[in-house]
């Protein structure tokens, strides 16, 4: 029989408890978290790894660090007592008090049965302030996904100042730390970088509010004792989901401990919690794998589709963007002529981008209009509904692209209501793109905004589609809305504006589609994502391009939410001229899309585009759905790209492959398709291509085969690609006719 002895010491002035330690155990289908309460009240992180059985013997003290120097593992750590390292939590109490210290207090467990969700919800306390701190885990069973966010609530006599509020901490132990993270500009978005942490810290922060994600991203892949691999190895990945400022720590100590900490960047944001008020923190999502990256990813990509995107199990259409058509020089007729190409090719959207608005400022370039969402009666005498009608009858559905963030200062709103710029009295409001940002903290903002994205849909009630841009990030930071004593609350308060605007579009709207860019990709992150069904990944729409902003942003964000279109080169972004036939098939790797005027083809090119459409809609819901596989990386030094979306009954795949370099006669790259079952037999098929190349198309190949030694399709030039659909079939004949997959 387990006893439990706890011992009560009383003194004058305070009540001490001795407890023997407890453990706290928080489950996936494959993984665990491992808590514990030791005999001083303090909650400690033991184990974040693959599913134990027995968590028992971490009640031994053998276990245990046995110096007396350094800090413990705690679940969350904080400025004061013995903890060294960067908190989680830094406080300024309402006496000065610069140290906090968390003693558990109970924990309680609830259940979300429909979604598998297990919510595991930790009440701890500061030793000598009424301060309280919620630590909240999410576990999905199925997706092998923990979510972690924290509450803080001040109960103390007067307000307190938080100065680390970070969403997420995790104490890791390992022999060396491989961290990949994310960087890049406009153009070169998600790019990939793997560094060894060496002792000290690293960090991956953004201070530019909107555009957060235009050079950093929230998301990061950790690599335990080598290198990252796709198939092998401990990997932990994480993704913040926050609009705006964000920092993320790797602090590796003296004890070759490595401390990561994640939330909203501290940067110029104290934030002031009066008493009796809470604060709570945006959610950090992350897991761990011991099969390498691959799985890591595919888990991330389970749990977005289940509950980090908005409409997760939508099928998402195909889209003609009007910007690299027309640019801001169109009129009815060449809109109409773009919506016959469309149709005429089985392309289910027509997007309307940036300069239909605008009549005392007609937005005929970027220099002027935004902020004034009324139709230009001189480029569209008729109004949005004519052309939306149009676009129905010929059987394409109507988007639109807004801005309702910014304002330029040429314009009726900026004239009305300069007191809704972010700028600081006496200063000049500095210019970027010839615009300015409203300030979304105030609320009469949030109303304007509303209003607007409300009225633009009000033009026809045949708009089912928004572009929703943001094009330039925050500076010279000042709000007019906001008390003085309380500008570093800006940050928050513009994200939090945002949010309240996006719950109230999605209350009144809940089925229209609407993409997030931010010149590209600045807003790829899942606080973003949880309010639109996909994400501009980069206004470089260059396929070779492609590759690299497209593997990277897959490693955490799924294929499903990735803007991924097909458009003419030589364009503004690259002088390089890639075959029709590989700049399609990078753009059918994503949710498949084009930028350009189609009255440009030829009536060859046009064939072959509607063709590859037809194909892609029947295989769609593979890429969208399926779990993807990367077989090589566009960084590895072989000069080729390659990847595959498999089914989750592992009955059908589309494999993709690129030669980014000149090979010559020296292809002799195997690609093993590592998704695929070994039991099945599998009949391939060569997609988009009018004269069909590869010596396997039509023959039949056990998976065994296919996933041990796998296939050489001889892409030996740049700019060569390839795409296979496998179904798998009972049969054992060597060749199978193939026949089209319906959509579900």
């Amino acid at each position: 029989m387990k006893r439990n002895f706890i011992i009560i010491i009383l003194t004058l002035s305070s009540i001490s408890v001795l407890r023997c330690a407890e453990l706290i155990t928080l489950n996936t289908n494959k993984l665990s978290t491992v808590l514990e309460v030791d005999d001083k009240g303090r909650l400690l992180h033991r184990y974040f790894g693959n599913k134990l059985v027995d968590t028992s013997p971490f009640l031994s003290k053998m276990l245990y660090r046995t110096t007396e120097y350094g800090t413990p593992n705690e679940a969350y750590s904080t400025m004061g007592g013995k903890n060294f390292r960067e908190p989680a939590l830094r406080i300024t109490h309402f006496d000065g008090d610069l140290n906090t210290e968390l003693q558990y207090n109970r924990h309680e467990r609830h259940f979300d049965n429909e979604k598998g969700i297990e919510i595991l919800v930790l009440f701890l306390r500061d030793k000598k302030y009424p301060l309280e701190v919620k630590l909240f885990y999410k576990a999905y069973y199925k997706e092998n996904v923990y979510v972690m966010y924290t509450e803080i609530t001040n109960h103390e006599e007067d307000n307190v100042v938080l100065h680390n509020y970070y969403s997420f901490y995790l104490p890791v132990d390992a022999r060396q730390y491989y961290l990949t993270h994310f960087y890049g500009i406009a153009t070169t978005e998600m790019s990939v970088e793997e560094i060894r942490l060496t002792h000290g810290m690293k960090s991956i922060e953004t201070r530019k509010g909107i555009r957060s994600t235009h050079s950093e991203n929230p998301s990061f892949l950790l690599s335990l004792n080598n290198p990252m691999n796709e198939n092998n190895g401990e990997v932990i990945a994480g993704a913040l989901a926050w609009s705006n400022n964000f920092k993320l720590n790797f602090e590796l100590d003296e004890f070759n401990t490595l401390n990561i900490s994640a939330g909203i960047n501290p940067y110029a944001g104290e934030y002031h919690l009066a008493t009796g008020k809470s604060f709570v923190t945006p959610p950090m999502v992350y897991t761990y794998s011991s099969n390498g990256s691959g799985d890591a990813s595919r888990n991330l990509h389970d749990w977005a589709r289940k509950d980090g995107l908005y409409a997760p199990t939508e099928i998402r259409p195909i889209v003609l963007n009007s910007w690299e058509g027309v640019y801001f020089d169109f009129n009815e007729q060449s809109l109409k002529d773009m919506i016959d190409g469309a149709a005429y090719l089985g392309i289910e959207m027509f997007v309307l981008d940036d300069g239909w608005f605008g009549n005392n400022y007609p937005r005929n370039s970027a220099r002027m209009g935004l902020g004034d969402w009324q139709v230009n009666r001189k480029k569209l005498p008729n109004g949005i509904d004519s052309l939306a009608k149009y676009a129905k009858n010929k059987g394409v559905k109507f988007g639109i692209w807004i801005e309702p963030e910014m304002v330029s200062p040429e314009s009726d709103l900026a004239k009305r209501h300069p007191e809704w710029i972010v700028k600081v009295e006496g200063r000049e409001a500095p210019l970027r793109r010839n615009q300015w940002v409203l300030d979304l903290s105030n609320p009469a903002v949030q109303d304007f905004i509303f209003n607007a994205f409300d009225s633009v849909l009000q033009l026809s009630n045949d708009i089912s589609y928004i572009k929703w841009d943001a094009n330039r990030h925050i500076e010279s930071v000042g709000s007019s809305w906001l008390p003085a004593d309380r500008q570093s609350h800006f940050w928050i308060g513009y994200t939090e504006g945002l949010y309240n605007v996006y719950e109230r579009i999605r209350k009144k709207y809940p089925h229209v589609i609407i993409q997030v860019c931010s010149s590209g990709g600045g807003r790829v992150e899942y606080g973003s994502l949880k309010y639109h069904q996909d994400f501009w990944a980069s206004d470089n729409t260059d396929a070779f391009s492609r590759a690299f902003i497209q593997y990277g942003s897959n490693l955490i964000y799924p294929a499903i939410a990735t803007g991924a279109h097909f458009s003419h080169v030589p364009n503004r972004h690259t002088k390089r001229i890639i075959p029709a036939k590989f700049r399609m098939d990078m753009a059918m790797t994503g949710r498949l899309g084009f930028e350009m005027k189609l009255q440009d083809l030829t009536g060859e090119e046009s064939q072959n585009l509607k063709k590859a459409i037809k194909e892609y809609k029947e295989i769609r819901d593979i890429i969208q759905f399926g779990d993807l596989y990367r077989i090589v990386s566009p960084y590895d030094e072989s000069g080729y790209y390659a990847l595959m979306y498999v089914s989750k009954d592992k009955r059908r795949s589309v494999f993709y492959a690129f030669c980014l370099d000149y090979k010559g006669y020296l292809s002799t790259v195997n690609f093993k398709l590592n998704g695929l079952d070994d039991n099945k037999n599998y009949t391939i098929t060569e997609l988009n291509n009018p004269k069909p190349v590869f010596w396997g198309n039509g023959k039949t190949i056990k998976g065994d085969f296919l996933l041990k030694e796998g296939f050489n399709p001889q892409l030996q030039n740049i700019y060569q690609s390839i795409v296979l659909y496998l179904e798998a079939s009972d049969s054992n004949s060597e060749i199978i006719s193939h026949k089209p997959v319906k959509k579900p």
